[in-house]
């Protein structure tokens, strides 16, 4: 059963940007409500998904330099990326039916 991945600065290149899947990675931080509402549709989105999306979560205040790379402003912020590329950006709390409307044309 496959679950979220927690990456960090140093491991998110090899993590995210040369996974062979699409990876939805989710910036996120501890304090944050919407990140904590958000966590059990991406845990059901790892499962249902297994082997065609990995998705990883990189804690900001941990992690700065690589949310800053990328322009995340609030949180939660979802970025897909697909062969190294950032493809897909949702920022806040989104219903499940939403996120995969905007991940299934990636997939």
């Amino acid at each position: 059963m496959s679950q979220p991945v927690a990456v960090s600065d140093a491991s998110f290149e090899a993590d995210v940007l040369q996974s062979s899947l699409p990876t939805l990675n989710d910036f996120w931080a501890e304090w944050c409500g919407p990140c904590k509402m958000i966590a059990p549709i991406l845990n059901e989105l790892a499962r249902e998904y297994d082997g065609k999306l990995r998705i990883t979560k990189l804690d900001v205040d941990e992690n700065p330099a690589t949310a800053m790379a990328y322009g995340v402003m609030s949180i939660p912020t979802l970025i897909l990326f697909k062969n190294g590329k950032p493809v897909e950006r949702i920022v806040g709390l989104q219903p499940k039916d939403r996120l995969i409307r905007q991940l299934t044309p990636h997939l």
